[in-house]
């Protein structure tokens, strides 16, 4: 994610869009590589090293749970507790993905570019949000 795209996004005048904006771009990413997840879970499980039941699963979570994300997006003042949860979830995520790397017998060389990318961009995702939440509570 490049800062000119996220900066673009959060330009504003208006706190909430900015929020709601950062929600809807996490939606869209998260949605898209659960369904990319589930889809193809066969090859991408082959290339991550990862059973493809598992990812079959995980990429119905992701989907299902970016969906939620985009419900807050659209939402004209999404809920401070239920953004709250989502920037936790994408904290959780970051970290749990690095620490799976550790704990990972034999990640393939794909995995070890793939899940750190991934988890950076989680974290991109919830600090966004973290920052443009507070500037929409007016909370310094």
């Amino acid at each position: 994610m490049s800062a000119t795209l996220l900066g673009s996004i959060a330009r504003t005048t208006v706190p909430q869009t900015a929020l709601r904006r950062f929600l809807a771009l996490d939606a869209v990413v998260t949605a898209g590589n659960g369904l990319a997840y589930a889809a193809f879970s066969v090859p991408l499980g082959r290339l991550l090293g990862v059973g493809h039941a598992t990812l079959l699963e995980l990429g119905l979570f992701l989907t299902l749970y970016g969906t939620g994300v985009g419900w807050l997006a659209a939402r004209r003042r999404p809920p401070v507790p239920a953004v709250r949860c989502v920037i936790e979830a994408n904290w959780a995520w970051a970290a749990l993905s690095l620490v799976s790397l550790f704990l990972w017998n034999a990640p393939t060389s794909a995995a070890l570019v793939w899940i750190p990318a991934q988890a950076l961009t989680v974290a991109a995702f919830a600090l966004c949000q973290q920052l443009a939440l507070r500037s929409a509570s007016g909370t310094q």
